[in-house]
């Protein structure tokens, strides 16, 4: 669980966080949103320009109908393993130069596999330490990033994601390094 002070989207109390169906239980809430997002997920993302709306539209689509602030940047401080994520207050800021920096680069396109996924993996560690939402952080960047695959011409291939895998090389990417993220990112696009 994240480390959050005086965390209003939780129940009093509690670390559950407020949800639709006013689950109380993690455990009830953990299957619901497991389900439902996987629903969400296996439906057409939203349409876009691969930008910070769009990144916000994902995840709005995915958790619209767990969390009545689904798409919307998290308003509190957090931490997860005694590191802090982004501020709130800088959330905006720093989404926008990111995504700006993404546009900047032709959203990777042109890229061999090998340069595609070095940059991808730079960009999603970025993206994971900015954390913007209070949930689901995880699930939308990688739907969005299997949208900028596609569009840079570098489809995933999705049977071959081992997700403890990648979560563990998010973790180490917010630790500076990007080199497991990197070689799982080049395993997801495939050969040449």
């Amino acid at each position: 669980m994240y480390e959050a002070r005086q965390d209003p989207y939780c129940y009093p109390g509690t670390d559950v966080l407020k949800n639709r169906l006013e689950l109380r239980e993690a455990a009830k809430l953990a299957a619901f949103e497991a389900e439902i997002t996987a629903q969400r997920a296996a439906e057409p993302l939203p349409p876009g320009r691969l930008s910070y709306s769009h990144y916000r539209a994902i995840h709005r689509h995915l958790f619209q109908d767990v969390y009545a602030w689904a798409g919307r940047p998290r308003t509190i401080r957090m931490a997860k393993g005694g590191n802090a994520f982004c501020y709130p207050e800088h959330i905006d800021r720093e989404m926008r130069r990111l995504f700006a920096e993404l546009a900047a680069h032709r959203y990777f396109g042109d890229l061999d596999a090998e340069s595609f996924a070095a940059q991808a993996a730079h960009f999603l560690a970025e993206l994971n330490a900015i954390h913007p939402f209070r949930e689901g952080n995880g699930r939308t960047q990688l739907s969005f990033l299997t949208l900028l695959a596609e569009h840079a011409g570098h489809p995933l291939l999705l049977e071959r994601l081992n997700p403890a895998q990648f979560l563990a090389a998010i973790v180490k990417s917010f630790g500076g390094d990007e080199a497991p993220l990197r070689a799982v990112v080049r395993r997801l696009v495939g050969s040449p």
